[in-house]
C-alpha cells in the first residue's frame, strides 16, 4: 500500500502541475478529455476537440508502450512505469525549452502530449493477470470502489473494504495539492524538470520496494 500511495500522489502532483500551466489540459482525466473531444465540435471548437484527441491518444499509447516494454523487458517489478514516465517528463522538459526559450511560465501542448504519455505509462506500475490493477490516475473510479467499501462497512464488513481506497484517494489528493504549490513557485520547463526529478525518485524507491518484497518471498 505505500507504494500505491506514493504513485497516487506522484499521479495528482503531475496532473495538477501540467493543468496548472497549460491551456487547462487535462493529463489525468481521460473522462474530461473525451467529452471535450465531443463537445468541441458541437461548439465549433475544433482545436478543443482536436487537442483532446491527441491526449486521449498519447495517454492511451504510454500506456500501451509501458505495458509492452513490462512484456519484454521487466515482467515483474513496478519501477519499470517509473522509468517510461521519468523519460517521457525530462523529453516534455527538452521539448517545451527547444520551442519556448523565452522562459515562459505556461507549457505548450505539444509538451503535455508528452506529459500526458507519462502518466499513461504510470498506470502501469501495478499489474495482475495483464490487466492493471490500480490505475493510479483513475480518481472516479477510486472513488466509486471507496463508495461501496464504505456501504459494505456499514452493512457488517470492516474498514478494510474501503481503507485502502480512502488511503488512495488521499495520496492522489495530497500529489494535486503539492504540484498546485510547486506551480505558484516554478514553471515551463522547469516545472517539467522538478515533475521528472520527483519521478525519478519513484525508480530508486519503486526499485528498492519491490527488491526487498522478493527477497521476503524467497
Amino acid at each position: 500500500m505505500p507504494m500505491v500511495a506514493f504513485l497516487s500522489i506522484l499521479a495528482g502532483f503531475i496532473g495538477a502541475a501540467a493543468y496548472t500551466h497549460s491551456a487547462g489540459y487535462f493529463v489525468t482525466f481521460m473522462t474530461g478529455n473525451t467529452e471535450r473531444a465531443v463537445l468541441g465540435w458541437f461548439d465549433n471548437d475544433q482545436l478543443l476537440a482536436t487537442g483532446a484527441i491527441t491526449l486521449l491518444f498519447s495517454f492511451g499509447l504510454g500506456v500501451f508502450v509501458a505495458s509492452m516494454l513490462r512484456r519484454r523487458l521487466w515482467r515483474s517489478g513496478h519501477y519499470g512505469a517509473s522509468v517510461v514516465t521519468t523519460v517521457a517528463l525530462a523529453v516534455a522538459a527538452v521539448v517545451d525549452y527547444a520551442l519556448d526559450r523565452t522562459g515562459g511560465q505556461d507549457v505548450g501542448f505539444i509538451p503535455i502530449a508528452f506529459v500526458a504519455f507519462a502518466v499513461g505509462a504510470l498506470n502501469t506500475a501495478f499489474v495482475k493477470n495483464g490487466e492493471t490493477s490500480v490505475p493510479l490516475s483513475y480518481a472516479t473510479g477510486t472513488v466509486v470502489k471507496l463508495s461501496q467499501g464504505i456501504e459494505s462497512h456499514v452493512s457488517g464488513g470492516s474498514s478494510r473494504d474501503w481503507l485502502g481506497y480512502g488511503l488512495q484517494y488521499a495520496a492522489f489528493a495530497v500529489g494535486a495539492l503539492l504540484g498546485g504549490l510547486m506551480s505558484m513557485v516554478v514553471g515551463g520547463e522547469m516545472m517539467l524538470i522538478v515533475a521528472a526529478g520527483v519521478s525519478a525518485s519513484a525508480i530508486l524507491i519503486t526499485y528498492k520496494t519491490g527488491a526487498k518484497a522478493d527477497h521476503t518471498a524467497a
